[in-house]
């Protein structure tokens, strides 16, 4: 008789007890905004990212429930009430806001284009590969008729709030993680959204050593903390090649990024600084998943935001949140 195997991050159907499964033994672990499991190291800050984290030990399916040990609410998980928990702004000391009064307010940046919802019909979907919408696990079929689908999922966000879990669209609440990840969705849609489409998009004829095909990228996703003589911004993107890319701190309030990828992507901006910087002192690092940005302060006051185009909140930031440059 089929059943479905109860280890987290695997969830397939199975009839062979003695099949191979790939999943995560230890419990999840959401701690200051990052994501991941207590069994392996890697650490992710969006919901989405979290699921998609690869499985890190092998053995035999499991149709048995094993007992949870019992202990309080993890405070780690309260704090990832992610969208739908407003945080009131606390009121900034009057000397900081002082100092930002004296600063001419620029115009916000222009906000990131918005994914579909829908597939691109000129993108191919892979055989095999799952629906993103939250809680369907549908897996595409290439001699399927697509008009014929049924997509049930969570239009909302996760959230996490004093034990209980969740998705704002719809009222149900859980305890338990797992009983969190079988949430059956609340919305149904005519058709499933393997690969989507917006956000980031095909340039042709783009000069530079990345070649003319590379899928230049909008946006990256992006986050800061500060003390009173640095400022580190962590820019995150895969497979930057450090013998392409480039990056230069053009004058004390600018800095310039060019990153090539390895697999064909470059994503190239200006980015004006809140603050002045000193460029002889200020430098960056390239890693396998991301580039960190150490930048020095000329002096010691608190950047509201990383970027003097983005709208100030009046809250200033010792441990930035993620935002997008």
């Amino acid at each position: 008789m089929a059943q479905k195997c109860v280890h987290k991050g695997c969830g397939k159907v199975f009839t062979d007890p003695e099949e191979p499964c790939s999943y995560h033994p230890g419990p999840p672990e959401f701690h200051e905004g990052q994501k991941g499991w207590k069994c392996c190291k890697p650490r992710v800050l969006t919901f989405d990212e979290f699921l998609s984290i690869p499985p890190c030990t092998t053995g035999t399916h499991s149709s048995v429930e094993k007992a949870a040990p019992s202990e309080p609410p993890s405070q780690e998980l309260s704090e990832t009430i992610l969208e739908a928990q407003p945080v009131p702004t606390p009121t900034p000391r009057i000397t900081q806001a002082t100092t930002s009064q004296t600063r001419p307010s620029a115009p916000p940046s222009p906000a990131p284009p918005v994914e579909s919802d829908s597939d691109d019909p000129a993108v191919d979907i892979p055989k095999g590969t799952t629906c993103r919408r939250r809680a369907c696990d549908a897996k595409y079929d290439a001699t399927g008729d697509r008009s014929k689908e049924s997509c049930t999922h969570h239009p909302g966000h996760p959230i996490f709030h004093e034990g209980s879990k969740g998705y704002t669209c719809c009222k149900r609440r859980v305890l338990e993680f797992d009983e969190f990840l079988r949430m059956e969705g609340c919305k149904t849609r005519p058709k499933h959204m393997f690969v989507g489409s917006g956000g980031k998009r095909k340039k042709r004829g783009e000069s530079g050593a990345a070649g003319s095909d590379d899928e230049v990228l909008e946006t990256v996703r992006s986050d800061f903390y500060q003390t009173p003589t640095t400022v580190q911004a962590t820019l995150y993107l895969k497979k930057i090649d450090k013998t392409t890319s480039t990056i230069e701190f053009n004058s004390a309030t600018t800095v310039r990024l060019d990153l090539k990828t390895t697999d064909k992507k470059r994503y190239t901006t200006e980015m004006p600084l809140f603050g002045e910087i000193d460029t002889e002192k200020s430098d960056f690092k390239i890693m396998g998943t991301k580039l960190d940005l150490i930048l020095v302060k000329t002096d010691g006051r608190s950047w509201a935001t990383l970027r003097s185009d983005e709208k100030a909140t009046g809250k200033i930031i010792q441990s930035g949140g993620a935002v997008r440059v």
